[in-house]
């Protein structure tokens, strides 16, 4: 498949100031197929040792972590030289091994010219944990997020498509009306199916939505286990109720996340421990209130409330079991899940381009979806999930703030009516940080 983080992969191998590089993203987000293919594509061979499964070659860095020793025994192991500028060692699921973690340090300081990947699934959650040491300050991060819409258009062979998204936002042009529809069409393909590759091929290689449900319950049992694995059994216990009730805390008018619909009488105290294993561990995502539309926004926000989304919109589908016939029927309905899973979409797109997630809210009077920064500007973003975008919320705080650029996510094409501009729900994977 072809994946954006691709390119973030070739920039860092030709930077003359890399360092070693940690890529993280939640389990079966594609990240070992992403490297391994950078490594086929870009370097003559590549040394790959997965670090939870070979436990002998994690036991060797419990001695002397110098780069030397290590990289000799990493050729011992993998039969294969290992060659500055022409090699990629990759340390995969590193979150098994403290100490290969801790190596990373010491290969920025003394073997800068070797091309190092470290990657984890709950390397989030391992260095959150008492025993790691996480080396700030001496590797780069990159985050891999499941496949956005753009991407989801590649996997089907519809590059065009994706062209023809970009150019409409860019001259903020509408559509032509049957190419909107199929999009729209696809977009409902992709609340189904979502971003997690497995299930993208899946649906790729069948063309039918027939069986992926199969996938993504196989997924989120593996999810499930992770929480058993990786947390103590009552700490696994909070993690996966608080897990499970994603469906119900969206399902409501407010969706606020409330502890209470966890289980009576629960708390932050009880359960803010493991919000954080799951935002850590990238399964979810936290969209922290915000109680000011200016800038910056992170230093307004109210700690105590907080939205939080599944980091794919169609696993979110399959665990709220919602009929797909409900997803793809084209008929306005007044479904409150529907909006939800909207603003999932756009909550995962947001995050996938580099916006923290911050939602606006003045007392009961009115609530933007999501607020984000550009550049120097404040943009409130609203969502709905058709064609009824009719909204008291944006007004008010257009009113209040009057903000330059104000945006309405929804199934209507490209425009722009009193100061809002319209964007489809097929086009948020355009919206960027630097406003371009």
């Amino acid at each position: 498949m072809r994946r954006k983080a691709m390119d973030r992969l070739v920039a860092w191998k030709d930077k003359k100031d890399r360092m070693p590089l940690v890529v993280q993203g939640a389990r079966q987000v594609g990240k070992t197929w992403l490297i391994r293919a950078f490594g086929e594509e870009r370097f003559r061979n590549t040394v790959y040792v997965n670090l939870e499964t070979n436990r002998r070659v994690a036991s060797f860095f419990e001695e002397d972590l110098e780069p030397t020793r290590i990289l000799q025994y990493l050729e011992t192991v993998a039969r294969q030289r290992i060659v500055p500028g022409e090699t990629l060692v990759v340390l995969d699921e590193v979150q098994a091994c403290e100490r290969a973690l801790t190596s990373l340090k010491y290969f920025q300081e003394d073997a800068p010219e070797y091309h190092v990947v470290a990657a984890g699934s709950l390397l989030g959650v391992a260095v959150h944990r008492e025993r790691y040491s996480f080396p700030v300050g001496k590797v780069e991060s990159l985050q891999v997020h499941p496949l956005d819409f753009e991407e989801f258009l590649w996997a089907q062979g519809r590059d065009v498509l994706a062209d023809e998204i970009r150019r409409c936002f860019d001259a903020n042009a509408p559509m032509p009306q049957g190419l909107h529809a199929e999009l729209i069409e696809r977009y409902r393909h992709f609340l189904v199916v979502g971003g997690m590759p497995r299930v993208v091929q899946a649906f790729v290689d069948t063309g039918s939505l027939v069986g992926i449900e199969d996938v993504q319950r196989e997924i989120l049992d593996n999810y499930a286990a992770d929480m058993a694995k990786y947390a103590t059994a009552s700490e696994s216990v909070r993690i996966r109720a608080c897990f499970h009730s994603i469906p119900n805390q969206l399902a409501k008018d407010n969706r606020k996340f409330q502890y209470k619909v966890v289980q009576n009488g629960g708390s932050a105290a009880i359960f803010g421990a493991s919000i954080e294993w799951l935002g850590f561990a990238g399964v979810v995502l936290k969209c922290q209130k915000t109680v000011q539309g200016i800038m910056p926004i992170s230093v307004y926000s109210d700690l105590s409330s907080f939205k939080l989304y599944m980091a794919d919109v169609g696993l979110l589908t399959a665990k709220a079991g919602l009929a797909h016939g409900t997803v793809l029927s084209d008929l306005e309905t007044d479904s409150p899940f529907l909006g939800a899973l909207a603003e999932n979409h756009v909550a995962v797109a947001l995050a996938s381009n580099g916006f923290p997630l911050y939602y606006w809210q003045s007392g009961s009077l009115a609530e933007i979806d999501f607020l984000i920064q550009q550049s120097t500007a404040v943009v409130p973003v609203e969502v709905k999930a058709g064609l009824r975008t009719k909204s008291r919320s944006l007004s008010v705080y257009r009113e209040k703030y009057a903000p330059e650029t104000s945006l309405r996510i929804s199934m209507k094409n490209f425009g722009f009516e009193n100061g809002v501009r319209s964007v489809p729900l097929y086009a948020v994977f355009c919206i960027r940080p630097d406003g371009t």
